[in-house]
């Protein structure tokens, strides 16, 4: 008994001991010495990739002055069917904004063969808006389409030298003309070119829903109301900024200014200068805008080169620049044209206002109270209704019967292109000629054979044929010189005044006026 109680003590001892050490850690082992790591130079930040652009964006809507007569690009001489084509259709060639200088556009390069053929390369590859593809088939059709006697084009004297087009390659095309042509290239920044399937299938259709090669692509038209675009995010010149642009017809000045200021729109074209202090933003530019006013020289007494005078002499246009423009026009000096267009004749002046004169002529021609009808429009040109009434009112002030009738704005083309048998005695009208070149002006406006000519003069319409084809520059622009000092001689017609283009514009829309007024909304860039 007293053995098991020795061992039993001697068990729980051993057990003490074990748990006791068990509780009391042996103390660490003195840390070895360490070398401090070296320095590390923390990784450059990296700029994250820049997100891809989102793409158009945005909408905005440009004031014209009526509804367009057709969307038909080829049709009509018609300013507010170009605004709005101008963004779907294309050309050959384009001109810088600023310089006018001729530029690549459809066609990558050009050159002259021979005398009557100048030959296109065109840009590989470029698709119209319905998948027909863009090539020297469709570039012959166009051509041959705008030449075709049986369209009877408005737009011919734009294109009047041209015979047709020849397929070289599929992307190889052959412009002919009838002679030795050097204001070719310059005709080719005109010319839209037109998908041939579509446009011959149902011409209904084409004039109501235009398709091109364009940055901005055809969604509707509202007639009275609107012409509606969208940006084509597949243009082969890179997509624009802007995704939506909507084309407003506003005839009315004030309805444009108070809409501008609402900002309901973001382009007001013709702004007219007494509005400029009331909108935040406006840009001008000297144009290319002539207003005239045409005469009928095939009936009495307007036959008479003395009454014809007389109506030049009775216009005080110095007092119309300044009073209706503000200074934002210029008086015409006896032609329109502009220094920079080639044929503009330095030594031609403007007929002074002499009233005293007027009525001398208008006595001498047995003309004295005879009574004329003047047709005029609203809302095409910047005040252009306030410009027929001022001028009527000066005829009127040298012994004239002035009947004043404004017409709708289609009425209005059928009497400008109806031929010069059914001219009235006097009809407004604006000329702008973005070719930079005589020929446009003489050929559509001084020849017997003019489409909006209502004057003919057998010298003059041989100059004119004769500068059309003459590769001499310096005996062309002679021939031209002479043209115009005839014309302004024969007073055939009332010259006026030349305009400045003047624009409203969203303060938030950026934008710089090209020379030759032309509106393409992929120049412009709408901030936020």
């Amino acid at each position: 008994m007293k053995t098991k109680l020795v061992t039993l003590l001697t068990a729980v001892l051993l057990l003490a001991l074990l748990i006791s050490a068990c509780g009391t850690p042996a103390p660490p082992p003195p840390p070895e010495a360490t070398t401090p790591p070296e320095a590390t130079t923390p990784p450059e930040a990296t700029t994250p990739p820049e997100p891809p652009p989102a793409g158009p964006t945005g909408s905005i809507v440009i004031v014209i002055g009526n509804d367009p007569a057709t969307l038909d690009p080829q049709a009509k001489d018609d300013g507010n069917e170009h605004k709005i084509n101008d963004n779907v259709y294309e050309h050959l060639l384009t001109r810088d904004p600023q310089t006018g200088e001729i530029l690549a556009e459809l066609a990558e390069s050009w050159e002259q063969v021979d005398d009557t053929t100048w030959r296109f390369k065109l840009v590989e590859g470029i698709m119209f808006h319905n998948g027909e593809p863009l090539n020297a088939e469709a570039v012959v059709y166009s051509a041959e389409r705008i030449i075709d006697p049986d369209f009877n084009s408005e737009q011919i004297s734009f294109v009047a030298s041209i015979t047709g087009g020849e397929v070289v390659d599929e992307y190889t095309v052959d412009i002919l003309t009838d002679g030795p042509d050097p204001t070719l290239p310059a005709r080719m920044t005109w010319l839209k070119i037109v998908p041939p399937v579509y446009s011959s299938e149902d011409i209904d259709q084409f004039e109501q829903a235009p398709v091109g090669t364009g940055p901005y692509k055809f969604v509707e038209w509202v007639r009275g109301s609107h012409v509606t675009l969208e940006a084509n995010v597949d243009y082969w010149g890179g997509a624009p900024d802007i995704g939506e642009v909507t084309f407003r017809p506003i005839e009315e000045a004030a309805t444009r200014l108070a809409a501008l200021q609402a900002d309901e729109v973001d382009v007001v074209t013709d702004l007219i200068p007494e509005y400029l202090a009331q909108v935040e933003k406006s840009v001008s530019v000297h144009g290319l805008e002539f207003p005239w006013i045409r005469i009928n020289t095939n009936i009495e007494p307007l036959n008479d080169v003395r009454v014809r005078q007389a109506l030049n002499y009775a216009v005080d246009k110095e007092a119309l620049a300044e009073a209706l423009y503000s200074g934002y026009a210029s008086v015409a000096e006896g032609q329109m044209l502009t220094p920079g267009h080639f044929g503009y004749n330095p030594s031609v002046v403007a007929y002074p206002y002499d009233p005293d004169m007027a009525r001398d002529l208008l006595e001498e021609a047995g003309a004295s109270g005879a009574t004329l009808e003047l047709i005029g429009e609203s809302g095409r040109w910047l005040k252009d209704k306030e410009l027929v009434e001022a001028v009527a009112a000066q005829l009127e002030a040298v012994g004239l019967d002035i009947d004043v009738n404004i017409v709708e704005w289609s009425d209005w083309l059928d009497l400008l292109f109806a031929g010069a048998e059914a001219a009235p005695d006097l009809q407004y009208s604006a000329h702008d000629n973005v070719l930079l070149d005589a020929d446009r002006t003489l050929s559509g406006l001084f020849t017997t054979e003019g489409n909006q000519a209502a004057y003919g003069n057998p010298d003059v319409d041989q100059l004119v044929l004769d500068g059309r084809s003459e590769t001499d520059v310096e005996l062309r622009e002679q021939m031209y010189h002479e043209a115009v000092e005839t014309i302004r001689e024969e007073a055939a017609c009332i010259f006026l005044v030349n305009l400045d283009n003047i624009y409203g514009l969203n303060p938030n829309l950026e934008w710089t006026p090209r020379l030759d007024g032309r509106i393409f909304v992929k120049d412009m860039v709408l901030s936020d």
